[in-house]
């Protein structure tokens, strides 16, 4: 197992002490946003719970038989539960499969430990599947929801669980833990595209995140000095693997776009990098304008996971755009 990450300290002590007092949830849901580290702080608390010479912090030792099962991810009573397909669902019959594996003792003397991550992925039916496994626990088994999205999972589930929140952690510990990770940017930059997620800031790190945002921002540019055209750049933007990060992206400059039109400090911009074509062109755009751009946003985040159609979302956002820049 990999060290504990430095922000999920406080975390792990609040599992540890479940540890430490025999009081052992039989289910639990951690929830926080994406980038936080929540599955690695779930696999933490799993391995400790089946690791028979867990150390003196509780962590798990590494070396015993439980823990050389679990690295060659061969445990019998580690059991993980997610979609079968990257955006998928995870199903009533993969629900189904761990009731009759639940019937079944733990092979070891130790705990049984489920993951479920993501679980508002669940279906309908398999959520109410689900629930005969909270209403019924089974012997020595704890289950372990993991969610970015608590709203969608149904209060009879959320109510049956102990819950663990993971907070956004201090930006300084972020800013050094991403240095020590010899990331290719400014490590300030990365954390701001990822909503002070540190994972998510690494990953960004490492991908070329930000030259991705920055030529879409000189796209975004180009239609404010009527240099391009909205569906060609639609046509174009919808076809980027990261489509959310996209629309949050436009938001952002929308937001801060708002903020530097009431002579906000640098600092809390969400894009301190853009900050000079930013404030220069927030002089020049009415505020009603952008308030109804920044609306539409909200409206296309929300319909993010529903079956609609990218290049008329992109383009709808992108004429409005172009339009409040023809009134200035």
């Amino acid at each position: 197992m990999k060290p504990l990450l430095p922000w999920l300290q406080a975390n792990w002590d609040h599992l540890n002490r479940y540890i430490q007092q025999n009081r052992i949830p039989q289910a639990l849901l951690i929830s926080g946003h994406r980038g936080l580290g929540k599955l690695h702080l779930a696999t933490q608390f799993a391995y400790s719970l089946l690791c028979t010479q867990p150390q003196a912090d509780g962590l798990s030792c590494g070396h015993c038989a439980s823990c050389l099962l679990l690295e060659a991810e061969t445990h019998p009573d580690f059991i993980n539960i997610r979609p079968e397909e990257q955006g998928k669902t995870i199903s009533i019959d993969q629900i189904r499969r761990l009731i009759t594996q639940l019937t079944l003792k733990p092979q070891f003397e130790a705990y049984r430990v489920v993951i479920i991550n993501p679980a508002e992925q669940m279906t309908r039916s398999a959520a109410n599947a689900f629930l005969k496994c909270l209403e019924e626990p089974t012997e020595r088994t704890v289950l372990v929801l993991m969610t970015d999205k608590p709203g969608k999972l149904p209060a009879t589930i959320v109510s049956r669980c102990q819950k663990l929140a993971v907070a956004t952690p201090d930006k300084g510990i972020v800013v050094d833990w991403l240095k020590q990770q010899a990331v290719q940017d400014e490590p300030e930059i990365l954390l701001n595209l990822a909503q002070g997620a540190p994972l998510l800031a690494r990953q960004y790190g490492n991908d070329e995140t930000v030259k991705l945002r920055n030529q879409c921002f000189k796209a975004w540019m180009s239609l404010a000095k009527q240099q391009g055209n909205p569906v060609v750049i639609a046509e174009s933007w919808q076809k980027l693997p990261e489509f959310s990060l996209l629309v949050f992206w436009m938001t952002s400059w929308v937001i801060d776009l708002i903020k530097s039109a009431y002579q906000t400090q640098t600092e809390y911009l969400y894009n301190p990098d853009l900050d000079s074509p930013l404030k220069a062109l927030a002089q020049q755009l009415e505020l009603k304008g952008l308030f109804r751009l920044y609306d539409l946003l909200l409206l296309s985040r929300q319909r993010l996971d529903t079956q609609i159609n990218k290049q008329l979302m992109l383009e709808e956002i992108l004429i409005q755009w172009s339009e409040i820049n023809l009134s200035k």
